[in-house]
């Protein structure tokens, strides 16, 4: 398969995309990316005294205990979250699958640009990231650029942009590639793309 004029592996950018697999991994991604630092208070923690509130028998009112039960305002929570990990296993087959299938899916739909190089100069410029863009008739849409290892100049000249995302191979995601609307990959970080994936 080629996308422009490069070459490109069929296993990788032109495998069938399964709809199910690709949201099992985002799922998973997103689960894992929770802070899970929710808690709400027990009965057993709230600043209340445990003094029941009137006697057992008697008054004609409901028995009640503390003035810390659920079923009072200011009182506990029952069942209520507490912190917790939400991440759990995937099988690393189905990430890779995944991983394959969102790429063949950009190339599919000609979403895919390969360059040999994205050069901004030595100094890092929001303005020469938008003529970059500009040159990629991307300017209006949701980028993802993958370049081979972390590129300051690159980083820094993109980052400013909130439609766009610099990712080097080894951070390159099934949620980031499905968010772009165009994929811009540097040449060199094809090799990485295809370690990444294989079994």
């Amino acid at each position: 398969m080629k996308i422009g004029r490069t070459e490109v592996r069929d296993d990788v950018f032109n495998v069938e995309v399964k709809k199910h697999v690709l949201w099992e991994v985002v799922k998973w991604q997103l689960a894992s990316r929770r802070q899970g630092t929710h808690s709400t208070k027990t009965r057993g923690e709230v600043n209340y005294s445990g003094r029941k509130l009137l006697p057992q028998k008697g008054t004609g009112n409901a028995r009640h205990g503390d003035k810390g039960a659920n079923i009072f305002v200011g009182g506990g929570v029952a069942h209520g979250p507490k912190p917790r990990d939400y991440w759990y296993p995937l099988p690393k087959k189905v990430r890779k699958l995944a991983l394959k299938m969102a790429l063949s899916d950009k190339a599919q739909s000609k979403a895919v640009s390969i360059l040999a190089n994205i050069d901004l100069g030595k100094t890092p410029k929001t303005k020469k990231a938008l003529e970059f863009l500009k040159k990629q008739k991307a300017q209006d849409l949701k980028v993802l650029i993958v370049v081979p290892h972390k590129d300051e100049v690159v980083y820094k000249s993109f980052r400013n942009l909130p439609n766009v995302r610099v990712v080097p191979v080894e951070g390159l995601n099934v949620y980031d590639i499905l968010w772009s609307d165009k994929l811009i990959i540097q040449k060199d970080a094809l090799e990485g793309i295809y370690k990444r994936v294989e079994t």
